[in-house]
């Protein structure tokens, strides 16, 4: 069965002064990746967490494949949508990095021999395998932050969802996310990605959704959205191609590149 998200008129509200989400309306197909971009406090978050039932809407409702995610708990949507916090100190508990990948595929009740396999795959994708037995607390936040994602990776869910999962990565944790990102894509699987990098978002992400003040203001192709005057920071390439005066718009390194060797033709 299909995990498409829909999203109807959904508002949120903290309190009856605080409106996080304004009469949201968003279609994610299965298997397409996403990135949710917009300035602190937009309403990003809030958003995504309505995915896996974190939160639950005001009003308008959300729809995970046909689970209405305000009649179910967090427990059944979970085997859903695989949710990696900001903050890795949020999801981790376990005393090894083993044991914190065991979790989640333990908790979704998948045959021992199964889950083995899925947690061996999750630490081998993001560079764990050496790391197995180590505490997570006592790794790099760039390692605690691999931890995390291989925990959700290892629960085989049909969308994953990664809130800044480039902030404090280095360079080649950055080209092990990126390869993640591809794998999980070419299995059918969604990714919904909240970030403020704009230079992965371009060359990562098919699909860019701006939120501003509780409510979506574009969505489109990078190249789409990066068009326009709403988004105050541009990827870097997007940045060089105007002020090289190209009026084609060009959105990642290989299409600069391309792009280049045309115009020297």
């Amino acid at each position: 069965m299909r995990s498409d998200i829909r999203v109807e008129s959904l508002t949120f509200r903290y309190d009856e002064r605080v409106t996080a989400l304004d009469d949201v309306s968003l279609v994610v197909r299965q298997g397409e990746r996403v990135a949710v971009i917009g300035p602190n406090g937009a309403g990003k978050t809030t958003l995504a967490q309505h995915f896996n039932g974190m939160v639950k809407p005001t009003s308008g409702r959300v729809l995970v494949g046909d689970l209405d995610t305000a009649e179910h708990p967090i427990a059944v949507l979970a085997a859903k949508v695989g949710f990696v916090f900001q903050n890795p100190n949020d999801q981790l508990h376990a005393k090894t990095v083993s044991a914190e990948v065991h979790f989640g595929p333990r908790n979704l009740g998948f045959p021992p021999e199964h889950a083995r396999h899925l947690v061996e795959r999750a630490l081998e994708s993001t560079g764990l395998t050496d790391l197995a037995d180590a505490h997570p607390h006592h790794l790099s936040l760039a390692q605690r932050k691999m931890v995390a994602i291989a925990g959700v990776l290892a629960m085989d869910t049909p969308v994953v969802v990664l809130d800044e999962p480039t902030t404090g990565q280095d360079s080649v944790a950055l080209d092990a996310l990126a390869t993640i990102i591809a794998d999980l894509s070419l299995r059918g699987r969604t990714v919904i990605a909240i970030t403020h990098d704009m230079d992965f978002c371009v060359e990562n992400f098919d699909r860019v959704v701006l939120v501003a003040d509780g409510r979506i203001v574009e969505d489109g192709t990078p190249a789409e959205v990066f068009a326009g005057d709403r988004v105050a920071r541009l990827p870097q390439v997007v940045r060089l191609g105007r002020e090289l005066g190209w009026s084609e718009q060009v959105t990642t390194v290989d299409g600069f590149v391309d792009h280049l060797a045309v115009t020297r033709g």
